[in-house]
């Protein structure tokens, strides 16, 4: 049982709180009371909420009733869709294990993690090569009736966005064209189907103890290899942004791997040039979003 109202972190807040009136607003206000549901109903013991957290759910460090600790995870609405799933399906193979879910709620209660110890820790030639290791084993088929999303599904949901976001804004340039081109013809001849992280990279790679490390956050999706790790391409993006040579540098990010996880060197490159597109436009045109981030990632996708 908590002993103190619970108050969801800021930057969830200023991430959430735009639009009070709505679905995200109704969630932030019920959001107390939804933790202290899962909290009696699943014999939970509060020890704190996460800070400063993430942008789009709640995470709490927890202990059950035997002791055992644990991390109660409530994503905000449609905003993680499938992860249990997911983390179902993997069963802690490659990724923090699933304990329980609720489905009215959609909050999970997930093996807990070193949250404060992630890849980024690392060098970066050790981190590269960790979370190699890791993705690696999170391509699996996707099981029989799996409720995910395809990757050309997702992508087409997000394509007349960045049309319209592309409009409002000069510097994508050509890139934008070349951008949405891919977009269209990258799935449609896809060598393989297999269930995705969909948002990984180092940050979402946790110390663990059953394990080195253990992925998290999941947005579960079945498509090419190569979408994964276009992020791990951008991973860190600004350091090699800041060093000599930063275009060759990017180049043989790419290469390396591609080979190091035998995935086609030229649907890595053109996978992350979508991706570095898609995040810089984003960034250039959302409020609140980093233009000084968003500009570097066009130049970014130029040297690829």
């Amino acid at each position: 049982m908590a002993t103190a109202p619970i108050e969801p972190p800021q930057r969830l807040v200023s991430a959430l709180g735009g639009d009070p009136d709505g679905p995200a607003g109704a969630w932030l206000d019920a959001l107390p009371g939804l933790v202290q549901q899962r909290l009696d109903a699943w014999e939970l013991t509060l020890e704190r909420v996460h800070e400063p957290g993430g942008r789009s759910s709640l995470l709490a460090y927890v202990r059950q009733a035997d002791g055992t600790p644990a991390a109660l995870k409530l994503p905000a609405p449609c905003r993680a869709a499938h992860e249990g799933a997911a983390l179902e399906q993997w069963d802690g193979w490659g990724a923090t294990r699933l304990l329980r879910a609720d489905a009215d709620s959609g909050a999970l209660l997930l093996e807990r993690l070193g949250g404060s110890v992630t890849l980024r820790s690392l060098p970066e030639a050790k981190a590269l090569l960790e979370a190699a290791g890791t993705v690696r084993r999170l391509w699996v088929a996707p099981a029989e009736g799996h409720p995910f999303a395809s990757l050309a599904g997702r992508t087409e949901e997000a394509v007349e966005e960045l049309r319209t976001r592309g409009a409002a804004t000069q510097a994508a340039g050509p890139l934008l064209d070349e951008c949405l081109e891919l977009r269209r013809a990258l799935p449609a001849d896809a060598p393989e189907e297999v269930l995705l992280h969909g948002a990984f990279r180092q940050g979402k790679v946790l110390a663990g103890e059953r394990a080195p490390w253990l992925a998290v956050g999941p947005s579960p999706v079945v498509g090419e290899r190569a979408y994964d790790l276009a992020w791990l391409v951008l991973d860190r993006f600004e350091d090699l942004a800041a060093g000599s040579g930063a275009a060759s540098a990017a180049r043989r990010r790419v290469a390396k791997l591609a080979d190091s996880l035998d995935v086609d060197r030229d649907r890595l490159r053109s996978w992350t040039l979508y991706r570095a597109v898609d995040t810089g436009v984003r960034e250039l045109t959302a409020p609140g979003g980093d233009g000084q981030r968003g500009e570097l990632l066009l130049e970014f996708a130029t040297w690829l």
